[in-house]
């Protein structure tokens, strides 16, 4: 059997046939190739869910359109978001969770290996049951096409009578099944903070990223196992006679809307608070000070998760529920951007007087500042229940919702890619083609999604496959796609930047950023079993003590 070099990111080059190899990768218990694996699933799925999206907008950029038909809109309205949230936001978050929580706190690997590996397999075969759908045919597995219910499946069209095929049913067993796997991550990443801290680092000194995701790991538990009931619930209508969601029989479509909410708000949490998480670790180390505020930020990200997970209802104003419930939802979902808001200003404080280096990390953590910022001030805005009676079924929402995903999660996360790219694979990633990335992206995303604000205010509803030509909305909604596609654009360009970098780049070498958590003081990549003597430390920067023995709390006086 032929042999070739190995040259995969975060294990080191070996020579050895390439099926031994693709069987240890399949066979993986490592926490790295695990979090690899999480984000190149995650890299694939954010292409396949960017089709999706230029399907819908390409659709939109003139009124009467028939670019595509209304049924295959629908598809892809419900793929797009499905694929986007389960397969892309959440995979590559526990990705990077996957990598580096263990390595931040000194340990060999997660608590729980197996668990981990299983957890991947999981949440990787969900995806593609959810994809199956398009490709099963109508004969033996009964698919016809993919689910066209809405990303989170609206009752009652997820009935029988009115989805007699089986795509609702590739819906809910994709997210049973990775659900499932969702929990186990939760779990290990518990597990693992609580049990494989090194010696001397207490919580207290945990770098925030650990602190955030330990967090987020506990609000998984809290939240997908109510989703997890309702895929449940789901499957017993549509298939053993129940009638949990079917108005006609006595059940409740509303019941749904709760179940889901339960889930769907605190989810928008789970997924920027580890963004929050590496905004935390990246703008110290480019303002060359420690964070403003350590004790306040873990706080701060405890409020939140307590305080939204009592936010749900604020998404079902729009159903008409009493005054009492419209006016706690309102008081809860206002209250969240108060720990949301120490949070920017610990930002903030932690950069003003710093000697800031505007690296491509930098400028990416810059504007998720400034565009969460402005997500958050419409999400205050949707809170109040009379202004969400006239928007909240509009392209306002839309706006909105995307100003959190794409303006913050998603500039988050290229903001880690940057960073830890070259931990992961010893190589730095091109500055010039970063910049190039970065410029696009922002120039493409407020084309896009600060113009789509405008024609939800002008009454353009959500959901709509075709429009009228008088509504005064086809300008915007061609500027709208336009920006769109200049994202895609730059998109191309990170890839472009990845894979060349890969071959091509610079040599990173252990500590390119000058940094002072544990993943910085070992080469890049790491070794399989991370450390070679578990490290004990005695602050919150541990790198900078033992780059500064003789003055550890000074920074570049």
């Amino acid at each position: 059997m032929s042999s070739s070099v190995i040259t995969i990111p975060g294990v080191q080059v070996e020579e050895k046939p390439w099926v031994d190899s693709l069987h240890e990768w399949l066979t993986t218990v490592d926490h790295k190739r695990l979090g690899i694996l999480y984000i190149v699933y995650a890299l694939f799925f954010l292409v396949v869910g960017g089709i999706e999206a230029l399907i819908l907008r390409i659709q939109l950029i003139h009124s009467h359109n028939d670019f595509v038909s209304p049924e295959v809109f629908n598809r892809m309205f419900t793929m797009h978001g499905t694929t986007m949230i389960f397969f892309v936001a959440m995979p590559i978050l526990f990705g990077f969770a996957n990598y580096l929580v263990p390595i931040m706190i000194g340990a060999r690997d997660m608590a729980f290996p197996r668990l981990n590996a299983f957890s991947f397999w999981l949440s990787a075969f969900g995806g593609v049951l959810l994809y199956f759908s398009f490709v099963g045919g109508s004969g033996l597995y009964g698919a016809g096409n993919a689910p066209d219910v809405g990303w989170w499946a609206y009752a009652p069209l997820t009935a029988r009578a009115f989805s007699p095929g089986h795509s609702s049913d590739y819906w809910t067993l994709s997210l049973l099944v990775s659900g499932f796997g969702t929990i186990g991550t939760g779990i290990n990443i518990i597990a693992t903070v609580l049990c494989m801290r090194c010696p001397g680092m207490k919580l207290s000194r945990m770098p925030l990223l650990v602190w955030i995701n330990f967090i987020m790991a506990g609000m998984i538990l809290i939240t997908i196992t109510p989703l997890s009931a309702a895929q449940i619930m789901l499957l017993i209508d549509r298939y053993l006679g129940g009638h949990f969601f079917d108005a006609q029989a006595g059940g409740s479509a509303v019941l749904w809307m709760h179940f889901f909410w339960i889930f769907g708000h605190p989810e928008v949490y789970i997924l920027i608070l580890p963004c929050f998480a590496f905004m935390s670790e990246i703008i110290p180390v480019f303002s060359r000070k420690p964070i403003f505020g350590y004790p306040v930020m873990v706080a701060a990200t405890v409020c939140i998760a307590f305080v939204s997970m009592s936010v749900w209802a604020h998404h079902m104003f729009t159903i008409g529920m009493n005054s009492y419930a419209n006016s706690f939802f309102t008081i809860t979902t206002m209250a969240v951007g108060v720990p949301t808001g120490i949070k920017i200003f610990n930002w903030v404080g932690t950069m003003w007087g710093g000697r800031i280096r505007f690296k491509v990390p930098m400028l990416f953590s810059i504007a998720f500042l400034f565009q969460f910022l402005l997500a958050g001030l419409t999400g205050i805005m949707l809170s109040a229940a009379p202004f969400d009676w006239q928007l909240g079924l509009s392209y306002f929402v839309v706006a909105h919702f995307h100003y959190v995903i794409v303006g913050g999660i998603l500039f988050a996360l290229f903001a880690a890619f940057y960073y830890w790219y070259p931990k992961v694979t010893g190589r730095m990633l091109s500055e010039r083609l970063g910049k190039w990335h970065f410029w696009l992206f922002l120039i493409g995303f407020h084309l896009t999604f600060d113009v789509m604000h405008i024609p939800g205010i002008l009454g353009m509803p959500r959901r709509i496959y075709t429009y009228e030509p008088d509504r005064g909305w086809d300008t915007l909604n061609l500027l709208i796609t336009i920006g769109a596609f200049i994202q895609a654009i730059a998109v191309l360009v990170f890839v472009a930047n990845m894979i060349i970098s890969y071959f091509k780049g610079d040599k990173a070498g252990n500590d390119p950023w000058d940094a002072w958590t544990l993943e910085w003081s070992i080469s890049s990549p790491p070794p399989a079993y991370n450390f070679a003597s578990i490290p004990v430390v005695a602050s919150r920067r541990p790198l900078w003590d033992q780059k500064h023995p003789d003055d550890p709390d000074s920074l570049y006086e």
